[in-house]
């Protein structure tokens, strides 16, 4: 294991070797007990609307709010384990779904992507009208750790007015290294594949919705990330192409811009992004914690004897947010 700046203190367990084992293993076979939540349906000024999945603490108790990853919602495990560990703790937390995430299609030609600033600040912007008394904190996973982080480097010292500290977990950083890994050998047949299952039947269903819009031919038959980000993603939300949006919007060279105190949690085995891509000290502010464990895979982080539990990531997290331990 290595870390960053000392602190990281993962290790995964010897019966779950590899990255590949660690992601899918954590995902598809520890069980991670459902947290019973209150939603909540903003309605936007573009005819859209957002859901909030809630956990209710007591008044002025802190506030952490999840942004999920690609395809995720409250019923991720990894967004089921950190709800339980917030209610545990007698903490408000809520999982903010991105457009069409929560089970029920958005309106709008428009979905959600891995820089949507905008979507970010609205969010954040609302939980914190709800609690407006009370620290809130934000963790981004995956997907929605890109997105945060690019976030919080663009609003420097303004994101303080709304975010007391911050944390991205398996974060595609460098989202050209991470789509063109993605689009390979095995993580193409495997999760690209697993993917594209639930985005392309998303998108097919807006093509039908709004004709001319997306080429729902070629969409079918797609098979990679490029061809979809190229085709659906780029050209709802302004892009040239998939090589633009990934460029554009990578977090990476926004770390040093970030002023909220920030964690930031990448395993190096991690099957999304190749280690040689992760940010090095000399990359990030110094509001920024990097840590890097040898092991984890991609939002996995399995601890204990078989057959594993998820602990070890939320308590990370809590520990970090907990801001009367420095």
């Amino acid at each position: 294991m290595t870390d960053v700046d000392g602190t990281a203190d993962y290790r995964a367990p010897a019966w779950l070797p590899g990255g590949h084992l660690q992601t899918i293993y954590s995902s598809l076979f520890i069980r991670v007990p459902p947290v019973t939540s209150r939603r909540e349906r903003l309605e936007l000024a573009d005819g859209d609307f957002l859901d909030f999945d809630w956990v209710d603490g007591p008044d002025n108790a802190p506030v952490v709010v999840l942004f999920h990853g690609l395809e995720g919602s409250a019923d991720s495990p990894y967004a089921r384990d950190l709800m339980a560990e917030v209610r545990a703790r007698g903490w408000h937390g809520v999982v903010a779904h991105f457009r069409g995430c929560s089970g029920e299609d958005n309106r709008l030609p428009r979905a959600y992507f891995a820089g949507d600033s905008d979507e970010i600040a609205r969010i954040l912007g609302h939980v914190k009208s709800r609690h407006p008394d009370a620290p809130v904190h934000a963790v981004g996973v995956s997907l929605g750790g890109n997105a945060l982080l690019k976030w919080l480097g663009e609003q420097g010292a303004a994101a303080h007015a709304v975010v007391e500290r911050a944390a991205a977990v398996s974060a595609p950083l460098d989202l050209t290294a991470a789509g063109h890994t993605l689009d390979r050998g095995f993580n193409r047949r495997v999760y690209t594949a697993r993917f594209l299952a639930t985005l392309k039947h998303k998108a097919l269903k807006k093509a039908q919705l709004f004709p001319g819009l997306l080429d729902a031919e070629a969409i079918a038959a797609a098979t990679t990330f490029r061809e979809f980000d190229s085709l659906v993603t780029a050209r709802l939300h302004g892009f040239r192409d998939a090589e633009d949006y990934w460029f554009k919007v990578s977090s990476k060279p926004w770390l040093k811009s970030i002023t909220v105190r920030t964690l930031v949690i990448n395993a190096k085995n991690d099957p999304f992004l190749p280690a040689w891509a992760l940010p090095t000290a000399a990359d990030v502010s110094p509001a920024v914690t990097l840590e890097q464990p040898d092991s984890g895979g991609h939002v996995g982080f399995p601890v204990g004897p078989f057959p594993g539990r998820l602990g070890w990531l939320p308590r990370r997290l809590m520990e970090h947010f907990d801001t009367q331990h420095g």
